[in-house]
């Protein structure tokens, strides 16, 4: 039984790591939803021409390179052995599990898009945002919670959480401007 365990150490050391859990794709979308949602509201100045197209662009690539930034930093903080082929695999699974923070900006950049080619007003488009971002904040919390295992009431206390964030963006963006 001893000349097994090296055996299985060694088989171990070159696995990949157990995947996320059901809860942490909640973690990609609110952390998306919050972005999306601070660059909505920046993106939006008094004043300036409305450039839903540009904006859109914006988001997107902001939203794709915090996921590749986190996956990569998550990569970097948990050294593993192995060979370098075996790191790299490890390097791509990080950078792919990162998906839902991206997939949670595609809603501002919908938005943002449509209002583009039908020349919609800004205020109203930054309103709307907003809005819905915060609703899917409550959502993404309320939903995660329920999977988790959370009773009703609580997962709704989770999802009100999760929407004073998107409410806490709403109030920064009417005091700042």
């Amino acid at each position: 039984m001893t000349e097994q365990q090296p055996q299985e150490a060694t088989a171990d050391a070159h696995r990949f790591p157990p995947s996320r859990r059901r809860a942490d794709w909640m973690f990609g979308g609110v952390y998306g939803t919050v972005l999306a949602s601070g660059l909505l509201a920046a993106l939006d100045q008094k004043g300036d021409d409305f450039t839903p197209h540009y904006d859109a662009s914006w988001v997107i690539v902001t939203a794709a390179t915090a996921g590749l930034a986190h996956g990569y930093a998550h990569h970097m903080a948990s050294h593993d052995q192995g060979s370098a082929g075996h790191r790299w695999r490890l390097l791509v699974v990080a950078l792919w599990n990162e998906w839902p923070l991206i997939v949670a900006a595609l809603p501002t950049v919908l938005l943002l898009v449509v209002s583009g080619i039908f020349d919609w007003d800004s205020y109203g488009v930054t309103a709307v945002g907003l809005g819905l971002n915060t609703a899917l904040l409550f959502a993404w919390g309320s939903v995660v919670a329920l999977r988790v295992g959370y009773r009703f009431g609580s997962a709704l206390l989770i999802g009100l959480a999760d929407a004073t964030i998107g409410l806490a963006i709403i109030v920064a963006n009417a005091l700042i401007k």
